[in-house]
C-alpha cells in the first residue's frame, strides 16, 4: 500500500540527517495521499539507519495505524491534525534542529531580518504559546496541532506563505507540497534561525528587514509575477 509515497517519505527521513537537522531520532517526516486520505510517517523510535522504504508506518488521518509493523512517530497526531486544518499541504517535517529550537525554548518569533529569510517565509516566523496543564494531559500531540493551526488563523498568517512555526519549549515543524519539501523548509528555517541569533548578537537593537524588501525578496520567487529562476 502506497509504496511509491512510502519511499518519497523514507527519502525524505534521510535528508534530515543529510541536512544535519536531527541527532538520534529527534525527528519525523511524513507525506499524504489526498485521494486515499492516509499518510505515511516515520516510525517511532527507529533509528535513521535501520529504516528501508517498506518500515514506513501508514495512518488514517485519525491517526490510526493502517499498516506497517512498527507504531507511527509520537507525533503523528500533530501531523494529522495539520493535515486536516491545511488542506493544501502534502508533507510535514518536525525536528529539534539546535538554533530553531533554540527560538521555540525561548518562546520567540523569529523576525525577519534579511532577504534570505524573505525569500522563503514571509514575515517572521511564529512562535505558538506554551499549551496549558488540560491541553498537554488531554491530548498533548493533538493539541499541539490545533494550536499550530489556531494560530495561523487568529494572527492571519497565510500557512503556504509562511510555512514554518515554532512550539514554544519544543522545537519547530514545517510543510509543504510533498515531503520532501517540507524538509527543504526545515533547513531553511534552521539557517535563518542561525542567522537571526547571530544578528541579535552581532548588534541587539536591529531592526527587521523594511516591508518593501520582504515583499520584493518573497513575491519575485512566488506568486503570478515571480521571476527568480528559470522558466519552464
Amino acid at each position: 500500500m502506497l509504496e511509491e509515497l512510502k519511499k518519497e517519505v523514507y527519502e525524505a527521513n534521510m535528508l534530515l540527517l543529510q541536512y544535519d537537522l536531527v541527532t538520534f531520532t529527534w525527528g519525523n517526516v511524513s507525506g499524504i495521499d489526498r485521494e486515499k486520505g492516509l499518510f505515511v510517517i516515520k516510525p517511532s523510535g527507529v533509528e535513521y539507519g535501520q529504516l528501508a522504504p517498506s518500515d514506513m508506518t501508514v495512518v488514517d488521518l485519525e491517526g490510526n495505524r493502517i499498516e506497517g509493523r512498527y507504531r507511527p512517530s509520537s507525533d503523528t497526531a500533530t501531523h494529522a491534525a495539520l493535515y486536516r486544518r491545511f488542506p493544501e499541504i502534502g508533507g510535514v517535517a518536525h525536528t529539534h534542529s539546535v538554533w530553531a529550537t533554540s527560538w521555540a525554548q525561548a518562546g520567540r518569533d523569529i523576525p525577519c531580518y534579511g532577504t534570505t529569510h524573505a525569500d522563503y517565509i514571509y514575515g517572521e516566523v511564529p512562535c505558538v504559546r506554551e499549551l496549558t496543564p488540560k491541553e498537554i494531559d488531554e491530548d498533548y500531540e493533538k493539541n499541539t496541532g490545533l494550536l499550530i493551526a489556531d494560530e495561523f488563523s487568529l494572527r492571519n498568517i497565510g500557512y503556504l506563505a509562511t510555512p514554518a512555526v515554532l512550539c514554544r519549549n519544543h522545537g519547530p515543524f514545517t510543510w509543504g507540497k510533498n515531503a520532501g519539501e517540507a524538509v527543504y523548509h526545515a533547513a531553511v528555517l534552521e539557517k535563518v534561525a542561525k542567522m537571526a541569533a547571530l544578528c541579535e548578537w552581532i548588534n541587539p537593537g536591529n531592526d527587521p528587514a523594511s516591508q518593501n524588501l520582504q515583499d520584493k525578496h518573497y513575491y519575485r520567487k512566488h506568486g503570478e509575477e515571480a521571476y527568480y529562476g528559470q522558466r519552464e
